[in-house]
């Protein structure tokens, strides 16, 4: 596996820290995701390797916590809540409007490879819904004219040069 030698560093310093070993898998999962953008079969086996562990263990780990991505995404990451106040709220009708704008797919990347707009369960922000993560980037009110505004953003920001974003 090809990891950036940064993570291999910051992997070797995280073992130690458990005093079981298994502890680590959590945290290693983190940093290759972090440095790869998901969890690839190879880095499944490469962490229970590493580990001393049967990669059923990992793969355990990975298909449990929604956190943890099995496919690459697009350069930017749409993530809509569809919980009970959030979905009351126009949810729905916002995950589609950023469907609609972008072309993604719902769990899906668009053509170009530039976004994935995925639902989500509980952003927690349920006073202020609908909410919607764009990347880092909490959302809060997020109705279909909101969502217009921010695809037509996403979109002026892939153009700009790559030194602009």
């Amino acid at each position: 596996m090809n990891l950036k030698p940064e993570t291999l560093e910051k992997i070797d310093a995280v073992i130690p820290r458990y005093p079981q070993i298994r502890s680590a898998a959590l945290p290693l999962l983190h940093l290759v995701q972090e440095d790869q953008g998901f969890i690839s079969n190879e880095a499944v086996e490469w962490i229970a390797q590493k580990l001393g562990l049967q990669p059923i263990n990992i793969y355990e780990l990975v298909t449990f916590y929604p956190m943890f991505r099995q496919k690459p995404i697009g350069r930017r990451h749409i993530r809509v809540c569809r919980t009970l106040s959030c979905a009351i709220m126009g949810s729905y009708r916002t995950c589609a409007e950023f469907q609609r704008q972008l072309g993604a797919p719902l769990g899906g990347t668009s053509p170009d490879g530039e976004v994935t707009v995925e639902f989500v369960e509980c952003l927690a922000s349920c006073g202020t819904a609908p909410v919607v993560m764009i990347d880092d980037t909490l959302h809060e009110k997020v109705d279909a004219a909101r969502a217009r505004e921010l695809s037509d953003l996403i979109r002026a920001q892939a153009k700009a040069p790559a030194q602009q974003r």
